[in-house]
């Protein structure tokens, strides 16, 4: 234990933290600004729910009992987002979320099994609506930090570069058939400019993307990937909104219903179709600063495997 107290009061004394930190809290405020000029409302972040994402991935169960019922630690707010649609329009949120990684995901550099996702749902938006805003929403973030944290990124020797836009895309398909599995890492590497990839199958995804109905097995959805190897940035897509699609993907993902029972009974009387996406911001930090390690871009890092204060 008195190692973890030492490991972490360096970082807490490393100027480079510091001003990693400064950097992630002016990218909060300038996505703050951004998404508010546009319309959109603020809500508050879900922490614990009886639902929550699934992923695509193995993760340990996060979960506590509460007078009986079973509460999970908020994986993403993907559900709430789209019941939040009942309410208001154009949503966004600073989402803590709690994915309890297996220790191998320390090796990335871009794993936490805790970190902070903007989180925003468009209701009766399409792919594309939200692929647009979150390239001008990556615009803004790189002109803004290039221009008010001189400082920081002098100390980096970094410079920020503006994409253009609209940004490259590749599919899914074309890029695992030229990559394997490996088309990500490959890509990211290669790439100089932020691009996405778009369309991937249903075994690659959660339930609650929405399936093209002219090409079966396929989902219209997108991830953003960052250059330089830094790999994924932003993930998201259209929802499946109809109540006996929401089933029926359910069912064929292999998961339980019962699980889902409050958001399908939501669903069953009706939600409204809608895409919109999240991004880290300690991997958004990290990317401008240029880190290896993404423990550098937060105070208080929980690396997979370890035991973090």
């Amino acid at each position: 234990m008195l190692q973890e107290v030492i490991d972490a009061r360096k970082l807490l004394e490393d100027e480079n933290v510091r001003c990693a930190v400064r950097v992630g809290s002016k990218v909060r405020y300038i996505l703050s600004q951004f998404f508010h000029s546009k319309g959109f409302v603020e809500i508050s972040p879900v922490i614990l729910s009886p639902i929550t994402d699934p992923l695509a991935h193995p993760v340990f169960e996060g979960e506590i009992k509460y007078y009986g019922n079973k509460y999970y630690l908020t994986r993403s707010m993907i559900f709430h987002k789209q019941v939040a649609l009942l309410a208001l329009d154009k949503i966004f949120c600073f989402s803590p979320n709690i994915r309890l990684e297996m220790a191998t995901m320390a090796s990335t550099g871009r794993h936490l099994f805790e970190f902070t996702q903007l989180d925003l749902e468009v209701k009766k938006a399409s792919r594309e609506d939200v692929m647009k805003l979150a390239e001008e929403m990556f615009v803004e973030i790189m002109k803004k930090v290039g221009e008010e944290c001189e400082e920081e990124l002098e100390r980096f020797e970094r410079e920020i570069k503006i994409p253009s836009r609209p940004f490259r895309r590749i599919s899914f398909e074309e890029a695992y058939s030229e990559y394997g599995d490996e088309y990500e890492k490959i890509l990211s590497s290669e790439a100089r400019e932020p691009f996405w990839i778009v369309d991937f199958p249903k075994w690659k995804r959660e339930f609650y993307d929405r399936e093209y109905e002219n090409k079966k097995g396929w989902l219209a959805d997108m991830d953003l990937i960052y250059p330089e190897g830094f790999g994924e940035a932003l993930s998201g897509g259209e929802r499946e909104y109809e109540y006996e699609k929401i089933i029926k993907r359910i069912q064929e993902s292999g998961a339980s219903e019962k699980d889902y029972l409050l958001y399908l009974e939501v669903a069953r009387q009706g939600l409204p179709p809608s895409a919109g996406f999240g991004i880290g911001i300690e991997r958004l930090t990290r990317y401008i600063c240029g880190f290896d390690d993404i423990r550098y871009a937060t105070l208080f890092p929980k690396v997979p495997g370890k035991y973090c204060i």
